[in-house]
């Protein structure tokens, strides 16, 4: 297995984390956003994954060679083809649940705040380092607060997302999570998010995907 990840792309830490709770090894190929106008923008990488985003990820399987991007598609090729150690609940109305939950970091939070959304606002925008990290904080505390409702009001969470075992939800709220207190979001409305984040910090699985520890860390 081999995955092209940024030791601070959150979408590469899901994967990262979703690898590590199902034992998995894989090698690291770092793809640099910023360095040199940005390595996922390379003819090379290109070729891989023409959105030049990461995360990509490579495999075999069945005797054939597997290429995936997007961070939610991998994890669900992991599940499928590692199902072992489950990421996803038995039932159909929990994993949908489940899913729903990654989906608004994935899919509400995450997209409005990536790199190139936030150099856009820099360079073509003209906005400035203030106005940037404003517009940032802006969206992710937002997002972030619909969760913590969720996650709050709903029976099902336990000491992670969902229950007493990390899912795929946890896979994507914890790089996030990293991101709101680099941009030093206010996360002290949200005490059932940072009680699960602490609970999944103490796992191995975590801690090992966490930027601080990959090979391409700054």
């Amino acid at each position: 297995m081999k995955l092209y990840s940024y030791f601070r792309s959150s979408a590469s830490y899901r994967v990262r984390i979703a690898l590590n709770l199902k034992g998995l090894e894989y090698d690291t190929v770092p793809i640099h956003l910023v360095k040199n106008g940005g390595e996922q923008y390379s003819d090379s990488y290109r070729a891989i994954n023409p959105d030049a985003l990461v995360p990509s990820f490579m495999d075999e399987h069945d005797g054939k060679d597997v290429e995936i991007t997007q961070s939610l598609a991998i994890i669900e090729y992991l599940e499928e083809t590692h199902p072992q150690v489950p990421v996803l609940p038995r039932g159909p109305a929990d994993r949908a649940y489940v899913r729903s939950l990654a989906l608004s970091v994935a899919c509400e939070i995450h997209p409005v705040n990536n790199l190139r959304v936030l150099r856009y606002l820099s360079t073509t925008l003209g906005v400035n380092e203030e106005q940037k990290n404003a517009w940032y904080r802006h969206w992710c505390e937002a997002g972030m607060a619909a969760l913590e409702q969720r996650l709050a009001s709903d029976a099902r969470t336990g000491r992670f997302c969902f229950g007493d075992t990390p899912t795929l939800a946890d896979c994507c709220l914890v790089p996030q999570v990293f991101n709101a207190l680099r941009f030093k979001c206010d996360m002290s409305a949200m005490p059932v998010i940072m009680r699960i984040n602490e609970a999944c910090l103490e796992l191995d699985a975590f801690s090992r995907a966490s930027p601080g520890s990959q090979p391409d860390s700054e």
